[in-house]
């Protein structure tokens, strides 16, 4: 995908018919405005945390902890996202 990389996208992910665009995030206004010059239509454009790197929990209670702490991130209505560096697949 050149014309994401020349509108100054870091990297891209194609994950079937879609993309996933990686770029600065003082760059992504650029980057989307160039795409959508382009004729590219998003399915979704925002800027998002991405950690460098995942820690794993081992303990029964500390992945119930870190559960509950999401849920109750997630319900809390002052909170926009969450974001976490968990990998608890």
């Amino acid at each position: 995908m050149m014309d994401a990389l020349e509108a100054g996208a870091a990297d891209f992910e194609a994950d079937g018919p879609a993309l996933e665009i990686t770029c600065d995030p003082d760059a992504f206004n650029d980057v989307v405005k160039a795409l959508e010059g382009k004729g590219y239509a998003f399915a979704s454009a925002e800027i998002e945390m991405v950690p460098q790197n995942y820690i794993t929990l081992t303990g029964e209670g500390d992945v119930k902890n870190m559960e509950k702490l999401i849920d109750m991130l997630e319900d809390n209505d002052d909170v926009q996202n969450v974001w976490h560096n968990w990998d608890n697949d």
